[in-house]
């Protein structure tokens, strides 16, 4: 997947593995061992010393290392708004309820997983203002607060109730996602301020600008490759043609040639056989003549 330019310079590999443990987005999301090994496999083919643009390198070479981590979902980079969820929803529910445990395990999966469903369910919906994040997990928690305000009603209603605040979770995080991929992919994406969630990955990036397969933008070394192989198709398709239109030219013309050819020799033999069937007349009169 190409990725968008970090605008980042980096300088010797232990810059840059600093700045990656700077840039981790919650402090406690990344343990100290991971973030060693995650730093450690992006650092360890640079030698000292390299200094240089590297654009959107880093992030490529960064973000595949999400199949070790597991990818994430926007709302999953924070285990401690996890567990906050976890505790409020287990406020919600009263100790009477039966399967109490099970029904708090469920609604909990549900919630977390939602915002992984929609972050994956299309590649520009993959990363997003982290302000906006917190404006999203403050309202979800604030939905919760209400929840427990009212009078308990019964398990069926509660949980069409949570069913609501997934879905309006589910819009609002699509409408955000949506309308921020429209910003960070205009030409005018300098409005894209503040630090930006890879929701995959769970890092901060600080580029304000993004292209390439994010944006929809078609991969140059693609459309080049298509346009070789459409000018190679078409090249092909005139070789083709023209060897049969040139087959055909010379089967007719040499058609045309053999039968003027045996025309020519049967009128030349007719010829030759009138001259020498006279001179056999010739002869024999001349014979004949001499016998008188």
């Amino acid at each position: 997947m190409r990725l968008p330019d970090s605008g980042m310079e980096m300088g010797v590999g232990v810059k840059w593995s600093q700045t990656i443990q700077d840039k981790a987005l919650i402090p406690g999301f990344l343990k100290e061992k991971e973030l060693s090994e995650l730093v450690a496999r992006t650092t360890c083919c640079w030698g000292a010393g390299l200094k240089k643009e590297m654009g959107d390198l880093w992030l490529f070479l960064l973000l595949p290392l999400s199949a070790f981590h597991g990818v994430k979902g926007c709302l999953e980079c924070d285990p401690k708004f996890i567990e906050d969820v976890g505790s409020l929803l287990a406020n919600l529910i009263p100790s009477e309820v039966p399967g109490q445990t099970q029904l708090l395990e469920w609604q909990i999966k549900e919630m977390i997983s939602l915002s992984f469903k929609v972050s994956h369910s299309d590649k520009r919906l993959r990363v997003l203002a982290v302000q906006q994040v917190v404006k999203l997990r403050t309202w979800l928690k604030n939905e919760f607060y209400k929840l427990g305000n009212e009078t308990w009603k019964g398990v069926f209603i509660f949980q069409g109730k949570l069913l609501e605040v997934r879905q309006n979770l589910e819009s609002k995080l699509k409408e955000l996602l949506k309308n921020f991929s429209e910003v960070a992919c205009s030409e005018d994406c300098i409005v894209v301020e503040g630090p930006i969630l890879d929701c995959w990955m769970c890092l901060r990036i600080t580029n304000r600008c993004f292209k390439g397969e994010y944006c929809g933008d078609e991969d140059p070394r693609k459309a080049e490759n298509r346009e070789i192989a459409l000018f190679l198709i078409l090249l092909a398709t005139v070789v083709i043609l023209g060897s049969a239109v040139l087959l055909f030219h010379f089967c007719i013309f040499h058609r045309r040639k053999m039968k003027a050819i045996r025309r020519s020799l049967k009128e030349y033999l007719e010829k030759k056989l009138e001259e020498l069937m006279g001179n056999i007349d010739e002869e024999e009169e001349k014979d004949f003549r001499l016998r008188k």
